[in-house]
């Protein structure tokens, strides 16, 4: 069976679904994806560099420590923060607030421990 569509033939008419097959929206107004995705946004993220950084470091984080870090991050964000200098165990991380990015990771034993262009400080625990 053919159909037309905008004046060209197809193999078949879609049928257009009725609406209550259509998603259900939850009691936000918002789709499952937009919660999911909007979960995935407010998670801190690590850079390119930061993920370099981190191995060549032998830096690893337990899950426990990344909830430590996403947390010092929130805290920087109400705080008005753009570049925090994050001090969690042994490690600093300087991370962009707005974007919810870690640029690096150093160990604090490290001998370079000079942090520029950072315009706050949070330590976590």
């Amino acid at each position: 069976m053919a159909g037309y569509i905008n004046g060209i033939q197809v193999p078949f008419v879609p049928i257009e679904r009725p609406e209550q097959s259509l998603p259900k929206k939850n009691v936000h107004g918002n789709d499952a994806f937009d919660s999911v995705l909007q979960r995935e946004l407010e998670k801190v993220k690590f850079s390119k560099h930061a993920a370099q950084r981190l191995d060549s470091r032998d830096i690893s984080l337990s899950s426990t420590q990344l909830e430590k870090l996403q947390s010092a991050v929130d805290k920087a964000e109400k705080k008005g923060a753009k570049d925090s200098l994050v001090m969690l165990n042994d490690t600093a991380f300087i991370v962009n607030i707005p974007n919810r990015t870690v640029v690096t990771a150093v160990p604090i034993a490290d001998e370079e421990n000079i942090f520029t262009n950072i315009d706050s400080v949070v330590i976590a625990h």
